[in-house]
């Protein structure tokens, strides 16, 4: 299925913030130990950082800060995949969730990289 770019940025947006408010909600159920407190301060921090860089750069004043703002929120993206994995690895939270995460972010990862690429000029919009 084809969307506009404003159809697009609307129906990314909110996947982008359900899934913000599902990864906080799963972080509150964690176990506060003391390594479980450390990795999800962490995994909170990139991972809302994804949606509120990406909100930021639709409203940013060239084409080079909306790439910059794009390009966190890539990096955030990947950040979080990290935190995840070291979570499920140290069975701290439900695995099927955590690999359900990373699921999206790996689709967030890929969207963000190929609006990059093409605002970059290495390949055409489809978008």
């Amino acid at each position: 299925m084809q969307y506009d770019k404003k159809e697009f940025r609307t129906i990314f947006i909110k996947r982008l913030y359900s899934f913000t408010i599902k990864l906080i909600k799963f972080i509150e159920a964690i176990p506060k130990d003391n390594i479980s407190i450390r990795l999800t301060d962490q995994l909170l921090r990139s991972s809302t950082s994804i949606l509120a860089n990406y909100i930021e750069g639709q409203s940013a004043s060239s084409k080079k800060d909306f790439i910059n703002y794009l390009n966190i929120a890539l990096k955030s993206s990947n950040e979080s995949k990290v935190w995840l994995c070291l979570l499920k690895d140290l069975n701290r939270g439900n695995i099927e969730e955590i690999n359900g995460f990373i699921r999206e972010l790996n689709e967030f990862s890929n969207i963000l990289a190929s609006s990059l690429m093409t605002l970059r000029g290495k390949r055409s919009s489809k978008v």
